[in-house]
């Protein structure tokens, strides 16, 4: 029989990351075990399940289904609706990532038996003075590694990342060779599960029709410059599908939930931000992260990155001081640390200044 030091648990969405994922672990000698959550099912579509068991079959692995849309709707869902209600900019993969797939792989591993537990994550993770760290996949269009900030050690150790090294063209190379076509061909996931269009057609359809109103667009001088739809539909920075033509760029630079006031500047400069206040946040190791002039701050998953300083505040909060000004910081939006090609932690952005 196999130990359990050579079982791992795969989480399978059914598409060509995860099945490549269970290929590459079969080759390694691992006894694998995938397991799809059902998280969301848009219209009720259950292709993905399908998709996941026969890949299973076909390669000679036991599969799991586990039901978890109640948790994925109020951990996840609901946690979506009430940020951009309060004005706020979600980021649900980063919670979804951190609180709810990857805990849970722990906890049907253990029950299980089984040592191990993996997805097809683009990343690494390397083991730095006793802690270990995720890092940036190989694939620079792929790495997923801002989502993971929050992950603990007794995850970390546990996870194996078969993906980390690979471009997605050679992954879909591999699912092609080995006979997989279906999976090799499939379109890559955009967006957020639950809505990976435009969200404003998601709250219009899961928020009461009365408690979303028009309101007016204002200047930063207070004058009306026109009608919007209802805050929880802008963002802060945002620029595009405002409605208004004034001949030059505009931007949201503030929204007030409780005035249904969105305020917009034609300054850039004007949302620029100094520092920032993170709360719900992890620092993988403290002395690699705490009071350090080196490190990387990104709120983007791709095209930003910033020199920050980050200090703990009394209050047990994380202050993130800008080595230069960050435009279109917006509270909610998640942050992570880095070093070189190194997550050193990251946490939820509750308040910014000038």
């Amino acid at each position: 029989m196999t130990s359990p030091d050579h079982k791992v648990l795969l989480g399978m969405s059914g598409g060509t990351d995860s099945s490549v994922a269970a290929l590459l672990l079969q080759d390694a000698g691992y006894e694998v075990t995938g397991i799809t959550f059902r998280f969301y099912e848009k219209d009720g579509n259950t292709e993905y399940l399908d998709d996941a068991r026969e890949l299973c079959r076909r390669l000679g692995i036991r599969h799991i289904t586990y039901d978890v849309r109640d948790e994925f709707r109020q951990q996840i869902i609901n946690y979506f609706i009430k940020e951009y209600m309060a004005g706020r900019t979600p980021v649900p993969c980063t919670l979804c990532n951190n609180y709810l797939k990857w805990p849970l792989l722990q906890k049907i591993a253990d029950e299980e038996g089984i040592r191990y537990f993996a997805t097809g994550h683009y990343v690494q993770k390397e083991l730095i003075d006793g802690y270990w760290h995720i890092t940036k996949g190989a694939d620079p269009d792929k790495d997923q590694s801002f989502f993971l900030w929050g992950l603990p050690q007794t995850i970390l150790e546990r996870m194996l990342l078969p993906m980390g090294t690979l471009t997605k063209t050679h992954v879909r190379e591999i699912a092609a060779e080995r006979g997989f076509l279906k999976a090799a061909r499939k379109r890559d996931s955009l967006g957020v599960c639950f809505c990976p269009m435009d969200y404003r057609t998601f709250l219009k359809e899961h928020v009461s029709a009365d408690l979303i109103n028009s309101g007016y667009f204002y200047d930063e001088s207070g004058h009306v410059l026109g009608k919007h739809e209802g805050y929880p539909f802008y963002t802060i920075g945002q620029r595009r599908g405002l409605g208004i033509h004034l001949n030059k760029a505009l931007f949201v630079k503030e929204i007030i939930p409780v005035e249904n006031k969105v305020i917009i500047s034609d300054n850039l400069q004007a949302l620029e931000q100094n520092e920032m206040i993170l709360t719900d946040w992890n620092i993988t190791n403290p002395q690699a992260l705490l009071n350090r002039d080196d490190v990387i701050v990104k709120i983007r998953y791709r095209k930003q990155a910033n020199r920050c300083t980050v200090t703990l505040t009394e209050d047990n909060k994380l202050h993130v001081q800008l080595h230069e000004p960050l435009a279109s910081i917006a509270n909610g939006q998640a942050a992570a640390f880095y070093r070189d090609n190194v997550v050193l932690g990251g946490g939820i952005i509750e308040s910014s200044r000038g």
